[in-house]
């Protein structure tokens, strides 16, 4: 009895507990319920629809709504291409300055370990630039201007050794080749449309040329505020980045503006050396507008794969309508300077840029040039680089790991 008692005891208190547990939950129903009114009596003024009673839904499987919201996102669609076709100048602009800022920004980065404060360095590396820009156009401006003139004033004088050629009077004589050609221009010049159209031409000619100059001081400006501000630009991009994703997109991204501005500088580099070689060269042998055509040599050694070759076909064109046994002596050089850049100057000055394959060098280069012309083929390398970097850091080992 003893040990029925004692286990019974607990349990009875447990049944008492259980028993007022329920008997409180009645009483807070029965509130509740009494609270509520009757079947059918009217409720108060509701503040949600005292304005009416709110609507279904609209049915988003209906063809109505189907129809408008897919018309609205194709106009949509189509509003933003044509945004961005009208803005294709000023991004290609912005395009530029940033791949000239990536490029002048390992330097500007050394000096300021060397302790020179960042506006201190930029303003070093910016008033480098400036200079070479000067010399270039100090170059090749008197040069154009000149040879421009003598052009113009030897003009005539072609004309009159053109007409007393033998070939010209011979074909005169049978085919009253010059009476016509003089009553066709002067009909020309007695046509409104004509005149007007030549006139379009020498404006747009010149509007083409003001607004190139406005470009690249554009270009110029862009550059100069993207180098004192870059390192700003990128921690706040990076900052947008969810923060278990940022160290490794920051790396990622410092590494690949590290191997384009390597890039854009080695290129650079090979293409200022290439000039100043050919100018060299055009002296010792006597090819004529040597310093005009170096730059363009330069210039033209800023596009991958085929700007070498068209630098030295140009040279070897002028050097032939000068006297043919110097465009002889222009292709040898040409053949042997080549083969030293491409096997021992080149990889010394790429060795810290990413290897490209050629496959993708010529794809990226043919894909570049036909999207955005020579800026395309001159930036196609280093973005397909990092393309490469990307796909050898993200793509490859997630595919692994799947």
């Amino acid at each position: 009895m003893v040990r029925l008692t004692t286990v019974w005891g607990p349990a009875s208190r447990w049944g008492e507990f259980r028993r007022r547990q329920l008997q409180a939950l009645e009483r807070s129903n029965h509130i509740e319920h009494e609270a509520l009114p009757a079947e059918g009596a009217a409720l108060g003024p509701d503040p949600l629809s005292r304005y009416g009673a709110v609507g279904q839904p609209l049915n988003r499987h209906s063809p109505f709504y189907l129809g408008f919201f897919g018309a609205t996102g194709a106009m949509l669609a189509f509003g933003l291409w044509t945004t961005l076709g009208r803005l294709a100048t000023t991004l290609s602009i912005l395009l530029v300055a940033f791949f000239l800022a990536l490029a002048l920004d390992p330097v500007v980065e050394r000096l300021t370990r060397h302790r020179v404060p960042r506006p201190g360095a930029v303003a070093v590396v910016f008033g480098c630039l400036l200079l070479v820009l000067g010399a270039i156009g100090w170059v090749v401006l008197p040069t154009a201007i000149t040879q421009g003139s003598s052009l113009t004033q030897a003009t005539p004088q072609y004309v009159v050794d053109l007409l007393d050629a033998r070939w010209v009077r011979e074909l005169d004589s049978r085919y009253n080749v010059i009476d016509r050609l003089q009553a066709e221009l002067l009909q020309k010049l007695g046509d409104q449309g004509f005149v007007e159209g030549l006139l379009g031409g020498l404006l747009g000619a010149g509007r083409a040329v003001l607004s190139g100059t406005f470009q690249i001081l554009t270009v110029l400006v862009l550059t100069l505020y993207l180098l004192v501000s870059l390192p700003r630009v990128k921690q706040a991009t990076y900052a947008l980045v969810p923060a278990t994703r940022r160290t490794r997109v920051e790396s990622l991204s410092e590494e690949i503006m590290r191997r384009v501005g390597s890039y854009a500088g080695g290129q650079v580099a090979i293409a200022t050396l290439n000039a100043t070689m050919s100018w060299i060269m055009m002296l010792i042998v006597g090819v004529p507008y040597s310093a005009a055509l170096a730059v363009l040599v330069g210039v033209l050694g800023l596009i991958p794969m085929v700007g070498a070759t068209l630098g030295a076909a140009l040279v070897t064109l002028v050097a032939f309508f000068d006297e043919p046994h110097k465009a002889l002596v222009v292709v040898v050089y040409y053949v042997v300077y080549q083969q030293v850049e491409n096997y021992l100057i080149a990889p010394r000055v790429m060795q810290r840029t990413v290897s490209v394959p050629g496959i993708v060098t010529v794809v990226a280069a043919l894909v570049g040039g036909a999207l955005l012309g020579i800026l395309g083929a001159l930036l196609a390398i280093p973005v397909a680089a990092g393309l490469l970097l990307i796909y050898d850091e993200v793509l490859v080992p997630r595919q692994r790991a799947a």
